[in-house]
C-alpha cells in the first residue's frame, strides 16, 4: 500500500501525517472517491474526478484542484505492481475548530492505493430497515460521513452477506452502502432513479449507457419489496463491476440469470475498449 498527502509521498501508510484538527477527522467534513485499479492503471478516472468535484461543491468545501489530484494518483501508482486494486482519493475542508464550523485554510488532499482481491462473481445481500434520506443535505454526495454505512455493512456481514441494501424515507428501493442495485422484472432491467436518493454511481452510469441498445433497461422507483418479485438481482460498483446476486434475505435467485449474463458480457466488451471511458 502507498499513500500521498498534499503533494508528498508518505514513507509508509502508517506515517503520522494528518493533523488532529483536520475537519475531515473531526466531523467527517470531506468527500472521496474509490477508483478501481486494473494492471496499475485507474479505471474511469475522469468520471470519478468529475463526481469528486460535484460532491465537494455540493458539500460546500469548493472544487479540489484536479491537476493536483491527478499528480497524486500518478505518484501513488508509479512503480507499483497492482494487478487489481483500489485507489482512494479523499479531499477534506482542511484544518478547522473542534466543532462543526469550518476553518479558512487550504483543503487536505490524500491519495492511497492498495492491491485487493477481486470480489466473487456471485454474492448475497440483505435489506436493512434504516432508510437513506433522499432529501437530506448529503443526498447524492459521496462524503466521508460513512458511519451509517459502516453499521449497515457490519449488519450484513454478521448475516453472511457482503452488502446491505436500504430503502429511502418513502420506502422505495434506494441503494447499497457502496453499490447501486439493478433487478430484472419481466425481462426488463430496472434501477432506481436518482430522485430516490442513491449515489450517481460511475458503474451505474456506464451500465445504463452501454446496455441501452441491447437490453430493455429503465430507471424506475418502486417499493423495496419489489425485490421479492424480481427474477434476477444485480449489484454494480467500482470493484464489483456487474455482480450476480444469488440471495436477498431469505429469497434465492438464479445467479447469474440470463439478463445478468448478457449484462456482464456487455460490460466486459465495452470496458476492454479503454481505461478511461
Amino acid at each position: 500500500m502507498r499513500a500521498w498527502l498534499d503533494g508528498h509521498l508518505l514513507e509508509t501508510p502508517e506515517t503520522p501525517a494528518l493533523g488532529v484538527l483536520d475537519h475531515g477527522f473531526v466531523v467527517g467534513d470531506g468527500v472521496f472517491e474509490t477508483v478501481k485499479i486494473e494492471h496499475d492503471r485507474p479505471f474511469a478516472l475522469t468520471r470519478h474526478l468529475d463526481r469528486l468535484q460535484r460532491s465537494a461543491e455540493g458539500l460546500g468545501i469548493g472544487a479540489p484542484d484536479v491537476d493536483l489530484v491527478r499528480e497524486g494518483v500518478a505518484a501513488t501508482l508509479d512503480g507499483q505492481d497492482i494487478p487489481f486494486g483500489r485507489l482512494r482519493i479523499t479531499v477534506t475542508s482542511g484544518r478547522g475548530p473542534l466543532g462543526s464550523a469550518r476553518g479558512d485554510g487550504p483543503q487536505t488532499v490524500i491519495v492511497a492505493a492498495e492491491a485487493v482481491e477481486r470480489p466473487p462473481a456471485v454474492s448475497r445481500i440483505v435489506t436493512v430497515p434504516w432508510p437513506r434520506n433522499e432529501r437530506g443535505a448529503l443526498a447524492g454526495l459521496k462524503t466521508t460521513s460513512y458511519a451509517e454505512n459502516a453499521i449497515m455493512v457490519e449488519h450484513a456481514l454478521a448475516r453472511g452477506a457482503s452488502e446491505a441494501v436500504m430503502p429511502n424515507t418513502r420506502g422505495e428501493l434506494c441503494e447499497g452502502t457502496g453499490s447501486n442495485i439493478f433487478y430484472v422484472l419481466d425481462g426488463t432491467l430496472v434501477t432506481p432513479t436518482l430522485d430516490a436518493g442513491p449515489l450517481a454511481g460511475v458503474t451505474r452510469a456506464l451500465v445504463l449507457e452501454w446496455a441501452m441498445d441491447e437490453l430493455d433497461a429503465v430507471e424506475h422507483d418502486a417499493p423495496i419489496d419489489v425485490l421479492e418479485r424480481a427474477d434476477e438481482v444485480i449489484l454494480v460498483g467500482t470493484t464489483r463491476d456487474v455482480q450476480a446476486i444469488e440471495q436477498v434475505d431469505d429469497r434465492t435467485y438464479p445467479a447469474p440469470g440470463p439478463v445478468t449474463q448478457k449484462l456482464q458480457q456487455i460490460w466486459a466488451r465495452e470496458a476492454a475498449k479503454g481505461i478511461d471511458p
